[in-house]
């Protein structure tokens, strides 16, 4: 008997590690979503006995695809068995997709998508749903991320985010969209979807939503490789170009965010000398690439913005006028709420603390943003600045209650302590 405690530990690193993959590789067989979820579910809840008795797998990962398989091929061969016994009763009318989910295709999904969890994404970025949907949809399914997390990267409730999941899939199932790979003609339709949903988990990954780590590694990993395997695909892709850049870059901070005690560092007291500068070169290539040949696109741009800070010799001396001239330019194809807020941090450095507040408060009014924890955390500093210490105080608090990261939590309160200490 291996002990529970073991096997515990086993299941969980399975389940951060393998999620995804096993519920990529069931839907394949299932082609439903919530039949291949629950048959993965039922896998890890099986794992926790047959585990404790028979010894944990040298894969776990494959030991839980063959069990939440064959779970799923049982369901469907009694489906099948239900339908032939009973045809005038449940026997539904063939639509000419789901006719062309059993008829061979000329190239084989795997030649077009060759990544299980890529291959997922695209599936679940299907044109008839919305986009937010879409994208929560594929964060939790394909990603394992949390309802709770996604809620708080769309800036919405959990229990709106949950439903808006549940509708997803009633709709996938009412309208019998088919549950197959769009043809490589199809891909760029969804190409936007899939570059939102894989800029979203590396975004969950370099600043997790909730817990006690700032980075989550394994999320921002996936991300990269997601994204380095969209760029294999589709190599003239600008904006595929511009997503893989904007990654690499910021990701090129990623050992000197925290410290030795994993708190957490600000971007103008970071060590420069540590930065992955071989991920710099390659994501400057990437982005003078994509701003050739036409006006850039929102990747591309973000990407731009991000390599002007890192590649600035330090935070004093980046080009703060150039920044906000991009983000102006941004805003122009992508009118985000977050990117206006973003532009008010270059705004200030150009401008003052003072012209940034303003543009904060008409942020304010606008009402998108009331759940974002880092409104009132620049506005917070920004307060600070102008030495308006009880209103930055007040500031602080307010983003104090939207935060759920600890490592953001403990920068914040101390700030709130002391901020001229900080």
């Amino acid at each position: 008997m291996t002990p529970p405690a073991d096997v515990e530990t086993a299941v969980s690193d399975a389940h951060r590690r393998g999620w995804a993959l096993v519920l990529a590789a069931t839907a394949r067989v299932a082609r439903d979503l919530d039949l291949a979820e629950e048959c993965v579910q039922e896998a890890y809840a099986a794992a926790l006995a047959n585990w404790a008795r028979d010894g944990i797998p040298d894969i776990p990962e494959a030991w839980l695809t063959t069990a939440a398989k064959r779970r799923a091929m049982d369901t469907v061969r009694r489906e099948q068995t239900f339908r032939s016994k009973l045809p005038l009763l449940v026997e539904p009318e063939e639509t000419e997709d789901e006719v062309a989910i059993d008829e061979p295709a000329a190239v084989a999904p795997e030649d077009v998508v060759p990544d299980e969890r890529l291959r997922l994404i695209f599936i679940c970025c299907h044109p008839a749903l919305a986009q937010e949907a879409q994208l929560a949809l594929t964060l939790r399914l394909v990603c394992g991320v949390a309802t709770a997390d996604i809620a708080r990267a769309l800036l919405v409730s959990e229990s709106t985010m949950a439903a808006r999941m549940t509708r997803a899939k009633k709709k996938i199932s009412a309208a019998r969209i088919p549950f197959r790979l769009p043809e490589a003609a199809e891909l760029p339709d969804r190409l936007r979807a899939v570059l939102g949903v894989i800029h979203l988990l590396f975004t969950a990954g370099h600043t997790a939503p909730s817990g006690a780590s700032l980075v989550r590694n394994d999320l921002v990993d996936q991300s990269l490789r997601l994204a380095r395997m969209l760029r294999e695909l589709m190599p003239d892709e600008r904006e595929v170009r511009g997503l893989l850049g904007l990654l690499l870059v910021t990701d090129a901070r990623r050992a000197t965010r925290v410290d030795t005690d994993s708190r957490l560092m600000r971007l103008e007291d970071q060590d420069r000398s540590l930065w992955d500068r071989s991920a710099m070169a390659e994501a400057h290539d990437l982005i003078v690439d994509g701003l050739r040949g036409g006006r850039p696109g929102r990747y591309v741009l973000q990407a731009a913005i991000a390599a002007l800070y890192a590649e600035a010799p330090s935070y004093a001396q980046t080009d703060w006028p150039q920044i906000v001239t991009l983000y102006d330019e941004l805003l122009s194809v992508w009118p985000s709420p977050v990117v206006a807020l973003n532009r008010t941090v270059a705004v200030s450095m150009v401008s003052g603390p003072a012209q940034a507040l303003k543009e904060i408060a008409e942020l304010e009014k606008d009402g998108r943003l009331a759940r974002y924890q880092y409104l009132p955390a620049i506005k917070a500093d920004l307060l600070h600045r102008l030495g308006r210490s009880e209103e930055a105080a007040l500031a602080y608090r307010q983003a104090l209650e939207l935060t759920g990261n600890d490592a953001e939590r403990q920068f914040l309160t101390e700030r709130l302590a002391g901020p001229h200490r900080a």
